[in-house]
């Protein structure tokens, strides 16, 4: 038997920079429009119609619905970063190419019925921490373990690292790339907590123990560098059950490291 893909279409307003699915919730997807928007979508009833198709039994089928029912315009720009919390339930972080980054939280009962009031979106930071020639937000990672806390990429080859119970400032801001060089991807490896893996625009990937990663003169060491690739790393991901895999992909190819 050939195989069928199936796939269900909804219309966006403006290019799709990135999209993210919440972890403990698969049917709510957030996508980053390059006309500065952050749509949210229930994508529910199409998950029913996939499961029905491939003969599963679906108990109150839910309807589809083509339009997001959450949109944020409270960005000065079009973005590229977002990351859904695996910790906190319903929390996301979006950051922009003016450098700024907010914080998402769920509303009291926003969860439960998804509506235009289902979340909260605070201003909480700026640029700064050593970076205002170069301030977009390239990627953003929460981390594995801890509900208060994110890595932010950015151009000009900074990593910093927040706690959103310090407002307006990173706890940690480390230059990484000595020649300017943009970080374009973040991943934080959620079995050893302590360790971020990060890619650049000068085709460097680099294994960062984050236990070392504080705020001093020079800049830290990386656990390990490859320079084998020639062209801009654009994705990063370590694997979700082996500590030591993680996939790589450039401008030409994805690699698989272990």
């Amino acid at each position: 038997m050939d195989p069928v893909l199936e796939h269900y279409s909804l219309k966006h307003k403006g290019g799709v920079n990135r999209v993210r699915a919440m972890p403990q919730r698969s049917e709510i997807v957030a996508t980053w429009s390059d006309v500065g928007s952050v749509n949210l979508y229930n994508v529910g009833g199409i998950l029913d119609s996939f499961n029905r198709s491939a003969g599963s039994a679906v108990k109150n089928a839910r309807n589809i619905t083509k339009d997001p029912f959450f949109v944020y315009n409270g960005h000065s720009c079009e973005g590229y970063a977002m990351d859904w919390s695996r910790v906190n339930e319903g929390h996301m972080v979006t950051g922009d190419c003016d450098g700024n980054i907010h914080l998402w939280s769920p509303t009291d009962g926003g969860l439960a019925n998804y509506s235009t009031s289902s979340f909260k979106v605070d201003k909480a930071y700026e640029p700064g921490g050593g970076n205002i020639d170069h301030p977009s937000i390239e990627d953003l990672q929460w981390s594995p373990t801890e509900g208060t806390v994110f890595a932010s990429a950015e151009c000009g080859g900074y990593v910093k690292i927040f706690d959103t119970r310090c407002a307006g400032r990173p706890m940690l801001s480390n230059k990484i790339h000595e020649n300017n060089s943009d970080v374009n991807v973040i991943s934080w490896n959620p079995i050893v907590s302590n360790l971020l893996a990060s890619g650049g625009d000068d085709g460097l990937f680099s294994v960062w123990d984050l236990r070392n990663f504080q705020s001093t003169d020079a800049p830290p060491q990386p656990l390990a560098r490859f320079t084998c690739h020639k062209k801009p790393i654009t994705s990063i991901e370590w694997h979700p059950s082996d500590e030591s895999m993680i996939v790589v992909s450039d401008e030409d190819a994805t690699y698989i490291y272990d």
